[in-house]
């Protein structure tokens, strides 16, 4: 039975653009890639323009027909009718258009740098007339430094740099804008950007690519607030729709998506960890591009606990499904605005080539397989999953109607890990809590020793007040006195020992002892 169950399969021609084009497509773009779902929302837009130019001509057709049968001789007189002031009208907004795309890029002749300025003196500070420079926050500006200083070095940096600024205070005038026509203008302007560039560097596609992500790191840092999940979409409302989707698929294995992942070894579990870890901190990053980063951070750890789950190079048989299993255990928060928000305003060479297209393209695919989810695609009836769905069953549970051995053996070795985890975590939490009292303990002791050693001096101080002028007079008394001693040993040292008495013997001459008569006493 283990050996029929159907691996999750993405084929590498299924994550390329339906065109044919080579580039990677993207589900939100109907599985074309930016340039090519570009070029069809401008032919629909011909189109439509099209349709509206001929309803605009049969109108004005009718309209004259019924006006010369109305006034047939008034042909002679010149009038302006309503076709020529739609006419007018629509090559006025047309113009009004191309220039203000073309501004940004056309250098200006009116003030010219002077020759001994700093190529950015003048625009290190944004003018404070403008209100976007006023709350511009602290990641903004770092960017703006960041962009300055990348720029310096450059022939063309300063003009560069003043394109990008008047382009993100213009934007400030367009938050009413739709979320597809603010990711219009943004792109409109990374690829007039770009082509300036590649004719300035002769082709060099490395020097373009890392210009161009310095400036949408600027940009995007300056529009965050107003482009990220604008009020004008229901992007929100798509992630409390996907949040809720993955809580009701916890119960779901890693077994079941035919994963070679065993979180059963350390290198692994800590691989899952990490790549958990980077899926969730792609909202907390403000450039499109950073998030691409933490999408390839995570998928790296992907393949890192793959080869060690296998000893072997990681498949993308393997990589999707396992995923697919990082997205159900980290449910991300704003998974879909985040990826909405790269696919509107991200530089789109980074969706359409190299391993941040391909990872994203994947995380892509892993959402839409989470949101059309069933019990085929585990392998499951379609009542066990509904039960599990339901929270009626789990395949954690042994023994569960209807679940296979297989299911079961497994939920049995998950629920025995379950309850060892939970073992581990009731252990730590109570030395926590001794940890905790001993700390309350201390404290309370730091503070009674504190208030005793304050009420001890206090009370010494109120029963020994000093005397100072007592205590100076006796210390002067009896420095005195030990002078005075001083003084007299000194004294003694420097005169001669006082002379004894003695008692000298007078002895005979022959030798024998001396009489008491003739001791004679010296003074």
């Amino acid at each position: 039975m283990t050996s029929q169950r159907r691996r999750i399969h993405l084929d590498q021609s299924d994550l390329l653009c339906k065109n044919g084009c080579g580039f990677y497509g993207n589900n939100a773009w109907q599985g074309l890639c930016s340039k090519c779902w570009r070029d069809e929302n401008q032919r629909e837009k011909q189109k439509q323009i099209q349709q509206d130019w001929a309803l605009a001509e049969r109108l004005q057709r009718e309209e004259e027909k019924a006006y010369a049968s109305k006034q047939p001789r008034a042909e002679s007189q010149p009038t302006i009718t309503p076709f020529s002031k739609f006419e007018e009208r629509k090559t006025k907004e047309k113009s009004s258009k191309v220039n203000t795309v073309t501004k940004f890029f056309i250098p200006s002749i009116k003030t010219p740098p002077k020759k001994d300025a700093a190529p950015f003196d003048s625009q290190s500070s944004p003018s404070p007339s403008t209100s976007s420079s006023q709350r511009s926050s602290v990641d903004s500006d770092l960017s703006m430094r960041e962009l300055i200083d990348f720029l310096k070095p450059m022939k063309s940096g300063r003009e560069i740099f003043k394109q990008c600024r008047a382009f993100t205070e213009s934007m400030v005038y367009k938050r009413n804008m739709g979320a597809d026509e603010l990711s219009e203008c943004v792109q409109d302007f990374y690829q007039n950007l770009s082509d300036r560039l590649q004719t300035q560097f002769k082709g060099s596609s490395d020097q373009v690519q890392n210009v161009m992500d310095e400036v949408e790191k600027y940009v995007m840092s300056r529009l965050y607030k107003e482009v990220f999940c604008p009020e004008t979409t229901d992007d929100e409302k798509k992630d409390l729709v996907i949040q809720k989707r993955i809580r009701d698929l916890h119960w779901v294995t890693i077994e079941m998506l035919c994963s070679p992942v065993d979180e059963e070894i350390p290198e692994v579990s800590d691989n899952v960890v990490k790549a958990i870890t980077d899926l969730i901190e792609m909202d907390s990053k403000r450039v499109p591009n950073d998030k691409l980063r933490c999408m390839t951070s995570c998928s790296k750890h992907i393949f890192n606990a793959i080869k060690a789950s296998t000893n072997e190079a990681a498949s993308a048989d393997d990589f999707l499904p396992t995923l697919i299993y990082i997205v159900l255990k980290a449910n991300p928060p704003r998974l879909q605005s985040n990826i909405q928000y790269i696919n509107r305003f991200c530089n789109p060479r980074k969706l359409m080539t190299g391993e941040d297209g391909y990872y994203f393209t994947n995380l892509c695919c892993a959402v839409a397989f989470i949101e059309k989810l069933d019990g085929q695609s585990l392998n499951l009836t379609s009542e066990q999953f509904d039960l599990y769905m339901s929270g009626q069953a789990s395949p954690h549970w042994p023994n569960t109607n209807g679940a296979s051995s297989s299911s079961s053996s497994s939920g049995s070795a998950a629920l025995s890990q379950v309850h060892k985890r939970l073992d581990l975590l009731t252990g730590l939490g109570e030395r926590q809590e001794l940890v905790m009292e001993k700390a309350r303990q201390l404290k309370s002791d730091l503070i009674d020793w504190t208030d005793e050693v304050e009420q001890k001096v206090q009370c010494a101080l109120e029963n020994f007040p000093p005397e100072t002028e007592n205590l100076s007079a006796t210390t002067a008394s009896g420095s005195a006195t030990q002078s005075a001693i001083d003084a007299d040993n000194i004294e003694n040292e420097l005169l001669p020992p006082p002379l004894q008495p003695q008692e000298i013997c007078m002895k005979p001459p022959d030798g024998s002892v001396c009489p008491p008569s003739t001791f004679v006493k010296m003074g």
